[in-house]
């Protein structure tokens, strides 16, 4: 797999959505998500997601430009119609929102819909937690094709349904945690079929309901199974509780239309520390909390406890020096994009 710089991967990624017809704000915009998440290591929300986003452009399935319409508010919420543009775009326009009133109310919530992929939800609740507030975010895809069988089931019928919260602290790296609450992202599927590898059990069933590691089911009649394995019923119920506040709240709905356009809603909050306690007393007491946390004695088969936030720290001190390695799939893939909208062959 090639190494590539985190310079380098912006670069290739905002050309190709300009290329595809994006406003190059925009195009920049979209690359740096994309490349943030594949330095935390998250590299199913990386730069292998470029060439879908680009087919999405040219299917009108996402609106480069689109309005951003405030179709409802007060002073401490706002409703937010993002008219199919850029998730990234639209709700780092809506968490910056959401912080400002908190700024002055304490505490503000918003709801936004009919926009692309937001990517890696932690983006959003950390710029929270850099202003100084606890930051929360759930999302979910609307009407758009589902990946996930409730608890018991043996079809798909929720999203990966993701929650993310992030709070300021004193810590080196941001505390905070972003998970799906399936048993994996659905781009961690895409990216094991990228690399031509199975995942671990206890993450897919096929069509028949029986337990698979080929990530090839998903999308021919498999689906993901809850976060829990056996207690798989709380990640159910955490997904049911995250498509309610992301979907139903914000009028997407639930269930699929016939478009199959993929269709994230988000509900945002955020808590002004100040409100509660002195910031900096609070930032302390984080940190020290981390501490405690990680003071702990690793069990049998683990090398020392992290804070939850801290692997995406240091994967990100480790790609910044080193680069992110690209599998070859995904490189061949944005070769043949720059190739067939006519821009120079990428470079290493």
């Amino acid at each position: 797999m090639p190494r590539i710089s985190p310079e380098t991967l912006r670069s290739i990624a905002a050309d190709l959505l300009e290329a595809s017809g994006s406003p190059r704000d925009e195009a920049e915009t979209v690359a740096r998500h994309c490349v943030e998440a594949n330095l935390a290591g998250h590299d199913s929300h990386g730069i292998i997601q470029i060439p879908t986003y680009c087919d999405r452009i040219e299917k009108g399935h996402i609106v480069p430009g689109a309005k951003f319409d405030i179709v409802q508010e007060s002073a401490t919420t706002t409703v937010v119609d993002a008219h199919w543009g850029f998730g990234y775009v639209q709700t780092e326009r809506a968490m910056q929102m959401t912080i400002e009133k908190a700024k002055t109310q304490n505490v503000a919530a918003t709801t936004i819909y009919r926009q692309g992929h937001v990517g890696r939800v932690a983006a959003y609740p950390l710029m929270a937690a850099e202003a100084g507030m606890i930051g929360l975010m759930t999302a979910d895809s609307g009407r758009a094709p589902k990946q996930v069988a409730p608890f018991g089931g043996r079809e798909a019928r929720l999203g990966t349904n993701p929650i993310s919260i992030a709070v300021p602290s004193n810590l080196e790296g941001p505390l905070f945690f972003d998970l799906s609450t399936a048993a994996a992202a659905a781009g961690k599927i895409k990216l094991a079929q990228a690399r031509g590898e199975h995942v671990p059990p206890g993450w897919l069933i096929g069509a028949d309901g029986e337990p698979t590691t080929d990530p090839g089911v998903l999308g021919n009649g498999g689906a993901l199974l809850p976060l829990g394995g056996d207690v798989g019923f709380k990640g159910y119920a955490l997904s049911a509780m995250v498509e309610i506040m992301s979907a139903l709240l914000t009028g997407l709905g639930f269930g699929v239309e016939p478009t199959g356009r993929h269709n994230d809603g988000c509900f945002i909050a955020c808590f002004k520390v100040e409100a509660f306690r002195d910031l900096a007393t609070f930032k302390q007491e984080v940190a020290d909390f981390g501490a405690y946390l990680k003071s702990t004695p690793p069990a049998s088969g683990f090398s020392e406890v992290y804070y939850p936030g801290e692997v995406e720290h240091l994967r990100k001190k480790e790609r910044l020096a080193q680069g992110v390695e690209i599998e070859d799939a995904t490189w061949e893939k944005l070769g043949q994009l720059a190739g067939k909208l006519g821009l120079p062959a990428i470079q290493a």
